[in-house]
């Protein structure tokens, strides 16, 4: 017989850590302990668990500045699924953020897109996840007056910067805790001197995940993704914007296959903030 229990809406905390893992490892996304943790530190966290205690469903906002947040980890335990759970809680968190002058911004897989687009959100600009398995193949850059290093302290009010731009709004915070998570992909790009670009990572439950990498122009990105794949070991995902399609191609050659599309989506505002041609690959659907 089905279960007919509503479940009980509340707050969603730290102390739900184990029931928040276990939804996005039985949706098999890539979360691990450390990113939900920052997740429900940083944000918004909304849940909904049912009478035996089971954590059925989350959603959690992150607000980047006073323009918007981001909506991240609308889940619901495959057992729990087609009962409204995730609509319930989106919904409230939609609420808030209006009541808030937010607008809400998200990655939408094909599936959720088609949900969203009923809440309202429209449809920005997409990217297209790969996958990598085994060593990288050959990867070659042409940009040869192009110098990429780790990051040092002093690059972070440029870093800083140039994500303001691309991201629109600032998320020091998020990018200074990246950098401790996967140190070989935390670089910056040089040319002649001039500041060009950065890139970041972190190690995930079933894959490093690369990104954000932000970069002011095409051959400083893919200097300096070509240098973290040469550093970071496979499994690895990495989530490419859909206008560098000969870059995505080249990654193909090199042993990525393709996974799934994601499109980025808004509600309440004309378009997604920042400055979209600055951005190669999202930090991942969940952080924006």
């Amino acid at each position: 017989m089905a279960s007919t229990d509503a479940g009980n809406e509340h707050p969603l905390g730290l102390q739900h850590l184990p029931g928040c893992l276990a939804l996005s490892e039985q949706a098999h996304w890539n979360q691990n302990a450390a990113d939900w943790q920052w997740m429900l530190g940083f944000g918004r966290g909304y849940g909904l668990t049912l009478a035996d205690g089971t954590l059925a469903a989350s959603t959690i906002t992150l607000p980047y500045g006073e323009r918007f947040a981001w909506v991240s980890m609308v889940l619901v335990l495959p057992d729990h699924r087609r009962k409204g759970y995730a609509t319930r809680l989106l919904r409230r968190a939609l609420a808030d953020l209006g009541r808030e002058g937010r607008a809400a911004i998200l990655d939408a897989t094909p599936a959720g897109r088609e949900v969203y687009r009923q809440e309202g959100f429209v449809d920005c600009w997409g990217f297209r996840r790969l996958a990598l398995t085994k060593p990288v193949g050959e990867l070659r850059s042409s940009g040869s007056e192009y110098r990429v290093r780790p990051i040092e302290p002093d690059d972070w009010d440029r870093i800083a910067r140039l994500d303001r731009s691309a991201f629109g709004a600032d998320r020091t915070q998020l990018l200074r805790d990246l950098a401790k998570r996967l140190s070989p992909a935390a670089l910056v790009c040089e040319r002649v001197g001039e500041f060009r670009g950065f890139l970041l990572g972190r190690d995930g439950r079933e894959a490093n995940q690369i990104g954000p990498l932000v970069a002011k122009d095409s051959e400083a990105a893919c200097v300096l993704l070509t240098t973290a794949l040469g550093q970071v070991p496979p499994p690895i995902y990495l989530d490419v914007v859909e206008r560098e399609s000969a870059l995505i191609q080249r990654l193909e050659r090199a042993g990525f296959a393709f996974q799934r599309p994601f499109t980025r989506m808004v509600r309440g505002a004309d378009q997604a903030p920042g400055d979209e041609t600055l951005v190669f690959c999202p930090a991942g659907a969940e952080l924006g």
